[in-house]
C-alpha cells in the first residue's frame, strides 16, 4: 500500500499524517525508512549526489520507477554509476524538486520507490 505524503516543507515530510524531519525512503511494501546518507558521503563528501552504493541500498527487485525528491532546491542528483545500475534494472528515473516529486509521488500507480530529500 503506498502511502499518502500530505506535505512538505523545508527540513520536513509528513506522510500518512506523521511528520518526520529526515530524508525518507519508501519502499514497495510503502515502508518508510530513514535514508541512508552516509552511503554516498563516504564517496562524495556530501548526501547531494546519490552513489552507487546508495542506489543499490534503495532499488528493490520488481520496482518499475524511482521518484526522487531533489530537495527544495533541487541539489540531488544520481552519480553517473548509479543511473546505469538504475537503467540496468530497468527502473525509470523521476527526478523533481522535493515538491513536485510529493505531487508525482501521489499521483503514481505501479511498483514505485521513492527517495525524499527534505532540505536544499
Amino acid at each position: 500500500m503506498k502511502p499518502v505524503i500530505n506535505d512538505s516543507g523545508f527540513g520536513y515530510i509528513t506522510v500518512e499524517g506523521s511528520k518526520i524531519d529526515h530524508d525518507i525512503i519508501i519502499l514497495l511494501s510503502g515502508a518508510i525508512k530513514k535514508r541512508k546518507k552516509k552511503l554516498s558521503k563516504a564517496i562524495y563528501g556530501t548526501s547531494h549526489i546519490i552513489s552507487l552504493d546508495e542506489a543499490k541500498y534503495i532499488y528493490q527487485n520488481g520496482a518499475e520507477r524511482l521518484i526522487i525528491g531533489s530537495g527544495h532546491q533541487g541539489m540531488v542528483n544520481l552519480s553517473d554509476d548509479a543511473i546505469d545500475y538504475l537503467k540496468k534494472k530497468k527502473c525509470k528515473i523521476d527526478m523533481y524538486s522535493t515538491p513536485k516529486a510529493v505531487e508525482k509521488w501521489n499521483d503514481a500507480a505501479g511498483r514505485v520507490i521513492g527517495l525524499f530529500h527534505i532540505t536544499c
